[in-house]
């Protein structure tokens, strides 16, 4: 009996720990292994009437071009169509990507056109910071929006000068391996901090039987491929990123002054400090009277009569005594004791921190 209390203590002290582990792969990406940004310069055709303008000239130019690559020669000045749009899509390609893959793509209008609803791209080379062609682009644009109006009204619903194509891009030009014959592999951090580096080492290690991984610096960890893994370095990624460990995070305080939003860190301590708080409240009010002759009066002239309201009101303060050492929900009791507001808890915890009575970063966006 002794035995099993022990046991369930023993699990009831690992509960917290385990509560905060977080898988390696949420945490972290290795060394390569990212996403690649595409751009690429096309025509929508098939518009309603609601494509660029005669003002705008690179469209005209581009389809121009078009047309005499499939043999139709044509006169640019006598190109007056309205639609035709010119747009720029954008993709990311995943890595690892083989030929065939299919990816979405998005696409915005350069012109002034009014709606790319209904819409069809043509055939976009997408290219890489590189120049090279990585996929092509081509299809039905869905824009999840209509325009419609006339010379004195208008009806819109969402934006109709941006949609996205789904699979719309095919992947022609695949992206080195990365991974492939290495016998290192270096682990970035998402939010680097020494003392996650450190506990991703560790677990490494103890996975592993072996000091295979070491941190130079709090964003990366390097990790040299062990000997029954040789050759085999997608199953190693596979062990080692379903390892949880649990990541550390400085105190730290957001403000957003514009919205009211405020967000503090669990590690977020209070040395010892004496809050106060009230409004005091002044309203003027303007309620002028007119002052008028009587009805088939022969004497007298319409005359303004200015009033004034005057009313100050002061709300009653309170005063709260933070004790040091105090946690995030101990500060956040005793705020809401005083009956604060959140906009009026931004500058209260703006005045703890002036005070240095805050351990932590204070960040305003």
């Amino acid at each position: 009996m002794t035995k099993k209390i022990i046991c369930i203590v023993a699990l009831l002290l690992t509960l917290p720990q385990l509560a905060l582990a977080i898988r390696i792969k949420d945490i972290a990406s290795f060394d390569g292994v990212r996403d690649n940004q595409l751009i690429g310069y096309g025509l929508i055709v098939g518009l309603n009437g609601t494509g660029d303008s005669d003002q705008t000239k690179f469209p005209v130019q581009s389809l121009a071009n078009v047309l005499e690559r499939m043999g139709i020669t044509v006169n640019r000045d006598d190109i007056k169509v309205k639609n035709v749009a010119a747009v720029m899509v954008t993709a990311e390609l995943p890595p690892f990507s083989k030929q065939g893959t299919r990816v979405d793509v998005l696409v915005s209008s350069l012109g002034d056109a009014k709606s790319l609803a209904g819409g069809t791209l043509l055939m976009t080379p997408l290219k890489g910071a590189d120049g090279q062609v990585y996929a092509v682009a081509q299809g039905g644009l869905l824009t999840n929006s209509f325009s419609y109006g006339g010379q004195a009204a208008t009806a819109q619903k969402n934006h109709p000068t941006a949609g996205r194509i789904p699979n719309g891009a095919l992947v022609e030009r695949e992206l080195p391996n990365v991974l492939a014959d290495r016998s290192q592999l270096r682990l970035n951090l998402h939010q680097p901090d020494f003392t996650t580096a450190t506990r991703i080492a560790r677990a490494v290690n103890e996975q592993f039987k072996a000091g295979v991984a070491s941190c130079n610096d709090p964003g990366s960890v390097v990790i040299s491929l062990p000997d029954a893994y040789q050759g085999r370095v997608v199953e190693f990624v596979a062990d080692m990123e379903r390892l949880e460990v649990r990541p550390d995070n400085p105190a730290k305080v957001v403000l957003n002054e514009r919205t009211g939003t405020i967000v503090i860190g669990e590690n977020v301590r209070i040395d010892t400090v004496a809050v106060s708080h009230g409004n005091l409240t002044l309203l003027i009010k303007e309620t002028p009277r007119v002052s008028q002759p009587q009805p088939l009066s022969r004497t007298g002239e319409t005359v303004v009569v200015p009033r004034t309201g005057i009313k100050v009101s002061e709300e009653s303060g309170g005063l709260a005594v933070l004790r040091e050492g105090a946690s995030i929900g101990d500060v956040v009791r005793a705020l809401n004791a005083l009956g604060v507001t959140p906009r009026d808890l931004i500058g209260i915890l703006q005045a703890i921190k002036a005070a240095g009575a805050m351990q932590a970063e204070l960040s305003v966006i």
